[in-house]
């Protein structure tokens, strides 16, 4: 399709036509083999791929430019531009751009909203629907000339290398965390401010507590030991609820990703102002732990929540700020030690629940009071860079939803785009 046939809405068949290329791949064959695992739900890089054929089996071959489609339901906007030559699932359909039209451009339009729910609706099938090609390829898409479709892919394709990459710091920033967890709470630092050797490596530096090793100067306490209070919200608060007015915490504003609050769900109430209304009332320091359902997510009150209380699905510890520092035991309930000690406390067979004084026997290290400080202040600064990280993501990802509405419908035209953009 030349720039001189103008621009219009053709149908799918005229972009791009399916590869009927199916070969019964044997051990010996060594390229890429891509299956419906591998092409991600969202994004535009495959999340990997294996070599060869562990056994006999019938595939499609497919070239570097194909489209890959998953046809099997729940996968059906599934889709990518292959990288390279390999083979794939004969769950995947191959699709593969016409002469005159632009494989990054026809690799876009298939990503779309449009063709997403386009593939449900003609799907066929009962037991395991699949994308119906004969009727998907009669739908309508907007189609510019050669040069605005490489322009538009062009555009895409660099939003969409901007997403994969951020998606890669975030990758490697917990992977960061992860190891921060580990050498924080169970070496931590010494006089020097030096991480500590391994126990292995220095098992004089050592030794146990019911936590396994950990440094000879730390103590192990309980919560009760080192907080003023130890409870837990208040039962039948749904006559309190409103529209408005304090926060009302539960389970849904904690996460395990981190000992911060997500705010995407919020309800409030209007409390009474009776000794029971006030006991849950939440302050700075305050540690949150779940005590039903998903067991031992924690979180921290931070000092600008405002007025805040909690749900009965909730414990609230208020340690002593003389004693620890809170986001310090924060860190460490939420780490990989003191969750493995929740697990096992939780009876498998029954319901899922921790009662107040198992709360309060829950145990923590106490390193000196400025290992503490250090080990929160780095590990609260790797939440904050993987969160501002994850913010990013988010704003690509609205940026590039909005610009495939607009260039691939042909609401904004790719060239003012570009022009506008040019120093």
């Amino acid at each position: 399709m030349s720039d001189s046939e103008g621009t219009g809405y053709r149908v799918l068949a005229n972009l791009v036509s399916p590869v009927d290329a199916k070969i019964t791949v044997r051990k010996d064959i060594t390229r890429p083999y891509v299956g419906l695992e591998n092409i991600p739900s969202h994004g535009a890089h495959l999340t990997g791929w294996s070599l060869a054929s562990s056994s006999i089996s019938t595939n499609s071959i497919f070239e570097a430019g194909d489209v890959l489609f998953g046809k099997l339901r729940p996968n059906l906007r599934k889709c990518v531009v292959a990288p390279f030559d390999g083979y794939c699932s004969t769950d995947i359909l191959v699709l593969r751009a016409n002469t005159g039209v632009d494989p990054g451009f026809a690799g876009k339009v298939l990503r779309t909203e449009q063709v997403g729910a386009a593939a449900e609706m003609t799907s066929v099938g009962t037991k395991m629907p699949r994308t119906s090609w004969k009727h998907l390829s009669q739908i309508e898409v907007f189609c510019p000339g050669l040069t605005e479709q490489s322009r538009i892919a062009q555009v895409l394709d660099t939003l969409d290398t901007a997403i994969h990459e951020t998606q890669a710091i975030i990758a490697k920033l917990k992977a960061v965390k992860q190891g921060l967890l580990h050498d924080l709470l169970t070496r931590g630092i010494d006089a020097n401010g030096e991480l500590r050797p391994p126990q292995a490596e220095a098992p004089h530096l050592y030794k146990e507590s019911p936590l396994g090793w950990i440094p000879r100067e730390w103590e192990v306490s309980t919560l009760e030991a080192v907080s003023a209070t130890v409870t837990s919200g208040s039962r039948d608060w749904a006559r309190f609820y409103a529209d408005s007015g304090s926060l009302f915490v539960r389970i849904g504003n904690l996460t395990r990703e981190h000992i911060n609050f997500r705010f995407d769900s919020c309800m409030y109430v209007r409390p009474p102002r009776n000794a029971d209304g006030q006991r849950t009332r939440l302050e700075p320091g305050d540690i949150l732990f779940s005590i039903t359902a998903d067991l031992g997510i924690v979180g921290v009150v931070p000092v600008d929540m405002g007025e805040a209380y909690i749900n009965q699905h909730v414990a609230l510890v208020r340690p002593s700020p003389s004693a620890v520092n809170p986001r310090f035991v924060g860190h460490y309930l939420a780490g990989p030690v003191a969750q493995a000690y929740v697990s096992k406390l939780n009876d498998a067979g029954a319901k899922a629940g921790l009662n107040l004084p198992t709360v309060r026997g829950l145990l923590t290290v106490r390193p000196v009071r400025m290992e503490q400080d250090f080990a929160a202040e780095r590990l609260d600064e790797i939440d904050n860079r993987i969160q501002i990280a994850i913010t990013e993501s988010a704003k690509q990802r609205e940026l590039k939803t909005a610009l495939m509405d607009d260039l691939l419908t042909g609401r904004v035209r790719v060239t003012p785009l570009l022009e506008g953009a040019a120093p």
